[in-house]
């Protein structure tokens, strides 16, 4: 008895630990890249936040970030705005849809995209993807909606637009998965009960289904739009790499740049210990906040969602 109960206690210590050791390390990656960024910070002071020049030159030294992380939000928002209607989609077909001699194959396919280097997709996206997004997408769009600033400018393909459709491909693994998860976890009684009402096959799955499911599909979302906030290699070869204020993503066919790939272009050209070292840590420092604050406001809303609305598959 006494032996059952010294192993209980040391699993519960070691459960303890090894979740505390996530803390340690975010509070640990924060504190780091605070330390590093405090230099910048105490020169330009919120100007570096809220800036929109960006001049490494030394002894013309000036940082302002605020167009890397519209970039991000933007590029973010178009992967959101396509990809996940077409995970959904992907997630429904498989789990309510499609018989067993496709929905194994179709899983697999889905699943191996999340196993393709970020790499692969930016040379493909280079050399393959931003002509098909040039001719079939931006065209049409700036010959007939091109009064709209949204929608100016000449398209060229290395731009916002085919670095957010890039992250769109790129996050459909993830979403994709994790909801064909949650629908699968959705007791066969909810669809059975929804049935006997008389409810068609589109009704169980948007009132029943989707429903109950709901915090379960949010959270899928939430990774991944995780995964397009936090994306370097494909963005950086295909969103233009523009800098100062012409990286304001005014319109989606105007180059910019997000954090990550400012970072990934200047960081290892710049000189240990100067002030330009300092402003890419600033810009990480930015990033790691950015990430914190949609996964804090994640967990507010779904739980918010279901005090209102009752219980969902987690």
């Amino acid at each position: 008895m006494n032996l059952r109960l010294t192993a209980d206690n040391l699993f519960k210590v070691i459960t303890g630990v090894v979740a505390a050791a996530a803390l340690f390390i975010l509070l640990l990656t924060g504190t780091t890249l605070l330390n590093g960024a405090l230099p910048v910070i105490e020169k330009f002071g919120l100007y570096f936040f809220f800036g929109t020049k960006w001049n490494p030159v030394p002894g013309r030294y000036i940082f302002g970030a605020l167009p890397y992380l519209e970039g991000t939000l933007v590029t973010s928002a178009i992967a959101l705005v396509v990809g996940v209607p077409v995970s959904l989609g992907i997630a429904i077909f498989v789990v309510e849809m499609a018989p067993r001699s496709v929905r194994v194959p179709v899983s697999y396919m889905v699943e191996l995209l999340a196993a393709v280097p970020s790499v692969i997709y930016g040379l493909w996206g280079l050399f393959v993807f931003r002509f098909w997004v040039v001719d079939y997408i931006e065209n049409p769009l700036h010959n007939y909606l091109g009064w709209i600033p949204v929608f100016s400018g000449t398209p060229f393909g290395l731009d916002v637009l085919t670095a957010g459709l890039i992250l769109s491909i790129m996050i459909i693994p993830t979403v994709s998965s994790i909801s064909r998860e949650v629908i699968s976890a959705v007791p066969n009684s909810v669809r059975e009960g929804a049935y006997s009402i008389g409810a068609t096959k589109w009704e169980v799955i948007r009132n029943w289904v989707i429903t109950y499911g709901r915090s379960g599909i949010f959270g899928a979302i939430i990774l991944g739009l995780g995964r397009a906030v936090g994306e370097t290699m494909a963005v950086t070869m295909v969103i233009g790499n523009t800098v100062g204020p012409a990286a304001i993503p005014s319109s989606l066919f105007k180059g910019s740049q997000t954090m990550a790939s400012l970072i990934a272009n200047g960081f290892l050209e710049a000189s240990p210990g100067t002030l330009e070292i300092s402003a890419y840590i600033g810009v990480g420092l930015i990033l790691l906040f950015l990430g914190l604050a949609i996964n804090i406001f994640a967990a507010v809303l779904v739980t918010r969602v279901l005090k209102v609305k009752g219980g969902a598959v987690e």
